[in-house]
């Protein structure tokens, strides 16, 4: 189906429900429905690049939109946390993240070229080779094992190499990506090994100190969180 009905529509897409009843569905792709957006609605709804979709498939079909370096000619294609929308007609470029109330929001990129991707996990290869499973279903091929699940990559997309490697451990910085905390970035205080329930962690989010699922964090760096207004309470 070309469609989905308003009503059924992810939160996430932040999208008036009764303004029309039917808006793009996005194709199966890197995300799931329910965490990802049809670059459609990115270009008419983020961008604000666009008034109908007659004029969006124009804007996408002629290439005008890179997502994570590659044009897609698709309206229907699925965006999801951390891809990089570029369009160099008019020399902006943005990151897919989602906001404190769980809707998707674009945030200036600084550097285009660079995607964070989170380790999911990891094969083992022939040749003691491994390979890293990242979000968006990215994948890699890496000689040195020195990355667990949990982790996060950030990826050069110009060479597909990685250019930083941000450990899952305390006093790392996380971005919230689900759960009642969504949205927001803290200080990894505590990690909760737990064996019978999912694993926990305990962060500082400003001067206070919360607890969500280790699966919702997702670590970042200085520049990342700093891009986001967020403020460390300590000083270097």
């Amino acid at each position: 189906m070309a469609h989905l009905k308003r009503l059924v529509a992810p939160e996430s897409w932040g999208i008036s429900k009764k303004e029309y009843k039917f808006i793009t569905r996005p194709n199966a792709g890197p995300h799931k429905l329910d965490e990802s957006i049809p670059l459609n609605v990115v270009v008419k709804n983020l961008l604000g690049h666009a008034n109908t979709t007659r004029e969006s498939k124009k804007i996408i079909t002629a290439g005008k939109v890179l997502v994570d370096n590659k044009p897609r000619t698709d309206y229907r294609f699925p965006l999801g946390l951390m891809d990089i929308i570029d369009i160099p007609e008019t020399k902006q470029a943005y990151t897919l993240i989602l906001d404190t109330y769980g809707k998707f929001k674009l945030s200036p990129a600084k550097n285009k070229t660079l995607r964070y991707c989170k380790v999911l996990g990891k094969t083992t290869l022939k040749g003691k080779k491994t390979q890293l499973n990242l979000s968006a279903g990215k994948s890699l091929i890496v000689l040195k094992d020195e990355y667990k699940a949990g982790d996060t990559v950030i990826l050069d997309l110009s060479t597909n190499k990685i250019k930083t490697h941000i450990k899952f451990e305390k006093n790392s910085l996380a971005y919230i990506t689900a759960g009642k905390y969504m949205g927001n970035i803290g200080k990894i205080i505590d990690i909760h090994k737990l064996k019978l329930s999912k694993d926990k962690i305990a962060l500082m989010i400003g001067s206070h100190k919360y607890e969500t699922l280790k699966e919702y964090a997702f670590v970042i760096d200085k520049s990342f969180a700093e891009n986001e207004g967020h403020k460390s309470d300590e000083k270097d």
